[in-house]
């Protein structure tokens, strides 16, 4: 059986993985890029950068130590732990690596093949960094033989993962989006930063915002003026491609809907929106809203509000930067993690 490193080496490695990643140069940035893209046209230079930086803010060491503090990581044995990654935005599977391997078992990776460009690129960094941690790390065209598995994949997806690996323990995740509350009171700037929640990867993310609850009343005028800095996203081919065609649906069926010329506005009690389409819902009190969202709560991923005046809410435009704990899903994957020691 392999042997981690110490789980103090395990801390300093990813966050000398960190500083790697927030000292990475322009060039080398734009070829890692370029390839990337190659493999996924969804994943520009500017997505590519925000998800290494997101990542780089996760892994200071006062934000590692502060995640492991609750935990006793000390597993007696280590286990054979199966990752599916998934491929819908940059690097979407590093924290579930991250997490194997902090937590002293060994990931087997089964990569997305929408992304293993950035996803190989971060394992060579981890190796170059500490070579010894690939006694806990292998990529793997299949998954068997595991102790545990990780999954995340679409909803038809999740069901056959349950069925393939009910029977030792699993992590099993499946579609979510995230949504934006509003109350009125935000300003023009606010509404910039919710934006970016909106429309960076395009609105691929679970936790880009694809829904927003309003209040009877609200004037969507200053809304809309607001997000004309996000013009350029329908300069994306895929993405332009996605307006085209639902503009074309709601006019030729005649569905009421608000048009910036890049984002379509939809009413709809729905949660999750196609891509260039947010939907939103009215609500009368704060106590409708409650039930609204109650009522969703098994598909949304993150809620967010200004100034996160929405109990359980986040920041405006914080969804793309969480932070190690954040978990999908709200599962606690290190938990799951050191309970199989």
């Amino acid at each position: 059986m392999n042997t981690p490193i110490p789980l103090s080496a395990r801390i300093d490695l990813f966050y000398k993985l960190g500083e790697r990643l927030s000292s990475i140069s322009k060039e080398e940035l734009s070829q890692l890029a370029m390839a990337a893209g190659s493999e996924n046209n969804w994943f520009t230079m500017e997505s590519v950068e925000k998800s290494i930086k997101a990542i780089a803010k996760m892994l200071s060491k006062p934000h590692l130590e502060a995640w492991i503090k609750p935990y006793s990581i000390a597993p007696n044995t280590s286990s054979n732990v199966g990752i599916i990654m998934a491929g819908n935005i940059p690097m979407v599977g590093f924290h579930d690596l991250m997490s194997v391997i902090i937590s002293g078992h060994l990931a087997k990776v089964k990569l997305s093949s929408q992304d293993s460009v950035l996803m190989k690129f971060i394992i060579d960094e981890l190796l170059k960094i500490e070579s010894d941690v690939a006694a806990q790390i292998e990529i793997v065209d299949q998954l068997k033989g595991m102790d545990a598995v990780i999954a995340t994949g679409s909803d038809n997806s999740a069901r056959y993962f349950r069925h393939y690996f009910g029977k030792i323990p699993h992590v099993i995740r499946q579609n979510r989006t995230s949504v934006g509350v509003l109350n009125g009171k935000e300003s023009q700037e606010d509404i910039v930063r919710l934006g970016g929640d909106i429309f960076q990867y395009y609105g691929l993310g679970c936790r880009n915002i694809s829904k927003i609850f309003v209040p009877n009343g609200y004037d969507f005028k200053g809304f809309l003026d607001a997000l004309h800095p996000y013009e350029e996203t329908l300069h994306h081919h895929k993405y332009r491609n996605n307006y085209d065609y639902n503009k074309s649906i709601y006019l030729v069926n005649k569905e009421d809907h608000l048009d910036t010329g890049f984002l379509l506005l939809k009413e709809s009690q729905e949660i999750v929106s196609p891509i260039s389409v947010l939907f939103y819902e009215v609500y009368q009190s704060l106590a409708e809203l409650d039930l609204k969202l109650s009522a969703s709560r098994g598909k949304i991923q993150a809620t967010i509000s200004k100034d996160s005046w929405y109990e359980g809410s986040i920041p405006l435009g914080t969804a793309q930067c969480p932070m190690p704990w954040d978990y999908a899903d709200g599962v606690d994957i290190l938990e799951f993690l050191v309970e199989l020691s």
